[in-house]
């Protein structure tokens, strides 16, 4: 489940984009949870939070064109460390990441023991900050977009001024309880809407970081 954010790097040209990470494939309910409670190994969307999938699991022709349109070209991946021990291994994504073998920036303060990685050759662990991780996703996906996967490297990139874009799939559900995405932000940001896509799963919207 690979969320797609745009950043902005200090110095880069905002409108500028296949090198920097992409707005998200983020579903969330009307009240803003991209979870349920209760957020395990066995249940990675938490209680009830399947729901927020069904634009995924059984699309509408308008969800699969829009999914179709958004797929494909990623060259790494960037995540927090807690999205890392939900999937990462057997159980989760197996001998790879959210992407199989596309390379993952995994943002922690202490990196696990290498003989517990499932997929060393995949993973890299970043311990001197979003910049610094953003920095490395770009390098290496080359001309291909940068994914980010969960909700606090998205918060990260968004608190730290990266974020160009953001794209979010609405389900028509209110989750009451679990992980919000907009959680904690450092004050107002004001955003402009490129785009809505209703359908009977999701609303899809998009929207550009003014800050």
């Amino acid at each position: 489940m690979a969320r797609r954010w745009r950043v902005r790097l200090p110095g880069r040209h905002a409108g500028r984009c296949r090198r920097r990470p992409q707005p998200p494939l983020y579903e969330t309910g009307l009240d803003g949870f991209v979870t349920g409670p209760n957020v395990t190994r066995e249940h990675q969307l938490g209680d009830g939070g399947d729901v927020l999938h069904q634009w995924l699991e059984t699309p509408d022709p308008r969800d699969t064109a829009l999914l179709e349109k958004m797929a494909g070209g990623v060259g790494a991946v960037l995540m927090g460390r807690r999205s890392y021990d939900l999937a990462e291994g057997d159980g989760g994504w197996g001998d790879g990441g959210p992407v199989g073998a596309v390379p993952c920036f995994v943002l922690t303060h202490e990196p696990p023991e290498l003989e517990s990685v499932h997929a060393p050759s995949v993973f890299t662990f970043v311990t001197d900050g979003i910049h610094s991780a953003v920095r490395q996703a770009i390098a290496t996906a080359g001309e291909n977009v940068v994914a980010v996967h969960g909700a606090s490297a998205a918060r990260q990139c968004l608190a730290a001024g990266l974020m160009d874009e953001i794209q979010i799939h609405l389900a028509p559900v209110l989750l009451g309880d679990g992980t919000r995405l907009f959680e904690h932000l450092d004050g107002r940001i004001a955003l402009e809407r490129t785009e809505a896509i209703a359908t009977p799963n999701a609303t899809h919207l998009r929207f550009r970081v003014l800050r």
